[in-house]
């Protein structure tokens, strides 16, 4: 058996050159503008779905819960099944682990990029793709991560490099912008009376802490997220 290239493994964890600081402001002000609009983010939207199912299926593992299969919706909602105690710190982490996901994942980005590691981002995004595609249980969800999977297959292995440090850029402050958006609507939804099953409300049932408080713990997460995030994405332009 051929053994692999110990050059190209290492290459994965090579720096890459800056691209420059303008990239990280028009890419920045590009991911405000899908997240707050109306069209663009509801196609968008299903990208944040992903990682927020994920985030719940990779707590629910991380504690041991037995994790059945993920549920992707064209209605942009989605859902993960897992099996355990019912109750309890594992199924408080698994519940937990859905909304933060997003920002927590594009702060990690952010870091890689700060760091000049493009390659090793775009391997971890098609590390957690693959991961997800596994687990998902019905057709549509299968599609949209195949779909997901071959934009970041494009931008990875077609696209130059100036088109690839432009996506990645963007991918990046898309989940850091779009991690918070979801809160703010989980709470104009339960405040109009609706989302009552929503994570905020299993984790009140859970913890007996309110979910009101547990919104505004989601929301303290993502935001900060967003500002040490962009701190890193932006750190070149404030030198």
């Amino acid at each position: 058996m051929r053994e692999p290239d110990p050059s190209a493994v290492a290459g994965v964890l090579d720096a890459q050159p800056d691209p420059g600081s303008w990239l990280a402001l028009i890419t920045g002000g590009v991911a405000l503008i899908v997240v707050l609009s109306g069209t663009p983010w509801r196609w968008a939207r299903t990208a944040i779905t992903i990682v927020h199912e994920a985030g719940h299926a990779l707590l629910a593992v991380l504690v041991g819960r037995r994790l059945q299969g993920i549920r992707l919706h064209s209605d942009t909602s989605g859902v993960t099944v897992s099996r355990g105690k019912p109750e309890g710190p594992g199924m408080v982490l698994t519940a937990l682990g859905g909304y933060p996901a997003p920002s927590v994942l594009g702060l990690v980005f952010a870091g890689l990029l700060a760091a000049s590691r493009v390659t090793a981002l775009l391997v971890l995004a098609a590390v957690l793709l693959l991961a997800v595609l596994v687990m998902v249980r019905n057709a549509y969800g299968v599609l949209v991560v195949v779909v997901t999977a071959g934009v970041l297959a494009l931008a990875s292995l077609v696209a130059p490099s100036s088109v690839q440090a432009a996506f990645v850029y963007l991918m990046t402050w898309f989940l850091l912008f779009g991690g918070v958006r979801p809160v703010v609507e989980l709470q104009l939804k339960r405040r109009q009376g609706q989302a009552r099953d929503s994570d905020a409300d299993q984790l009140a049932r859970l913890t007996e802490v309110p979910a009101a408080l547990w919104v505004l713990i989601l929301a303290m997460i993502s935001v900060s997220c967003l500002i040490m995030g962009g701190a890193f994405l932006l750190q070149p332009a404030l030198n």
